[in-house]
């Protein structure tokens, strides 16, 4: 069964939104932990838009998970992933002006680039994940670099319907398998929700999967606690 890692940037993002102190990310988290899961994901972007560095400095000193941040390949965020030391960075790539990461890095393009980033963090006992989309081109990349893990992005998976939908699905299944075959550790997310996830949590070799709008919009009706456990719920039936 695949493990969940409950991304909290937009419990971050309502307190933004009004530059508040509550609700608290980091609060947040401890409640996830507490409901079963069994990570916590964090993104921080560059531009600071919804988690922030306090909120990675007390995930790291708060929660006894997995913690996961997702970040862009840059120096400057290289060197915040050396002084907090979270379990696994997720390499992303960042636009300023999107509403949510819209595709997976090109690691393909970028191989000079990330060598040297995934080297630099596993030098120093953080293991690297590159959320790719489900594309064997990037998979080669990925494991010619010497990434542990990558994470497949289910975004187009989530958002078409139909055949559409199964080839998508035939497509991230032929990668979590040929990923495996690279020696790569293999997580996936994106647009994951209550009626999509059990498909993913099904396949062979995918050993987590991030989740985060779809939890923390449930848990505005539901609270967090339920949130996470009918997630959790949904992946056990897949057992």
């Amino acid at each position: 069964m695949a493990t969940l890692s409950v991304n909290i940037d937009h419990v971050a993002t309502v307190r933004e939104a009004r530059k508040a102190q509550n609700p608290d990310p980091v609060a947040a988290a401890v409640l996830c932990e507490l409901a079963g899961a069994h990570g916590i994901t964090c993104h921080l972007r560059e531009d600071r838009r919804h988690i922030q560095d306090r909120d990675l400095l007390l995930l790291k000193k708060t929660i006894h998970s997995r913690l996961n941040l997702e970040m862009a390949p840059t120096d400057a965020m290289v060197r915040i992933a050396l002084e907090h030391s979270p379990t696994i960075v997720t390499l992303v790539p960042e636009k300023r002006m999107e509403l949510t990461t819209e595709g997976g890095l090109n690691a393909a393009g970028m191989e000079n680039e990330l060598k040297g980033v995934i080297q630099t963090l596993q030098n120093h006992n953080i293991l690297v994940s590159l959320f790719v989309d489900p594309d064997l081109k990037q998979l080669k990349a990925a494991a010619k670099i010497k990434a542990d893990y990558i994470e497949l992005h289910t975004g187009h998976y989530a958002n078409v319907t139909g055949a559409e939908k199964a080839a998508a699905l035939d497509q991230i299944k032929n990668m979590a398998l040929a990923a495996n075959k690279f020696g790569l550790g293999v997580n996936a997310g994106h647009g994951l929700d209550y009626v999509n996830t059990p498909y993913i949590a099904a396949i062979d070799f995918i050993e987590e999967l991030n989740i985060g709008h779809s939890i923390i919009a449930r848990a505005v009706l539901v609270g967090l606690d339920q949130a996470v456990r009918d997630m959790l719920a949904l992946m056990k039936r897949q057992d």
